[in-house]
């Protein structure tokens, strides 16, 4: 992990579209450190710094938060749901990154308080093309209160 880059956690019980996503992160030659975690439970883990997740210099608060909605234990809107209840966290960038377009879903996200919804690619690149688009976004333009 690079201190002098930022931390996305990437939360993906695919993996298949984990490795391709990270695959496409390091061919695009992006600066940030990605942190990939299977499920919603060991996310909300990660995020309160509980269990194994409690050394906050090896496991830091990340700056973006890319959130599958249909993973095992909690789902990604259950995950949403928590961030924007949980003091310290609320501000947090979340980005769903989902192979959903149902409207009711993108609906529901924005309801919970998602700061984007973004529609998974098809194409490889497509997805590094939307991986460097996600990191000038959010780690160039725009401006949070978050790590």
């Amino acid at each position: 992990m690079n201190p002098g880059w930022p931390t996305v956690l990437h939360v993906e019980d695919n993996l298949g579209d984990k490795e391709l996503f990270q695959h496409a992160s390091q061919s695009a030659e992006l600066n940030w450190n990605l942190v990939w975690l299977e499920d919603g439970q060991t996310a909300i883990d990660y995020l309160s710094g509980t269990g194994p997740y409690s050394e906050r210099q090896k496991f830091p608060l990340p700056g973006l938060v890319l959130l599958d909605l249909k993973m095992p234990r909690k789902n990604g809107f259950e995950v949403l749901q928590w961030l924007r209840q949980t003091p310290g966290l609320k501000a947090l960038p979340v980005v769903l990154f989902t192979a959903s377009n149902s409207k009711k879903d993108i609906r529901h996200a924005f309801e919970l308080g998602a700061n984007s919804v973004v529609v998974k690619p098809t194409a490889y690149r497509d997805l590094q093309d939307y991986a460097k688009a996600l990191h000038h976004y959010w780690f160039r333009l725009n401006q949070t209160p978050c790590p």
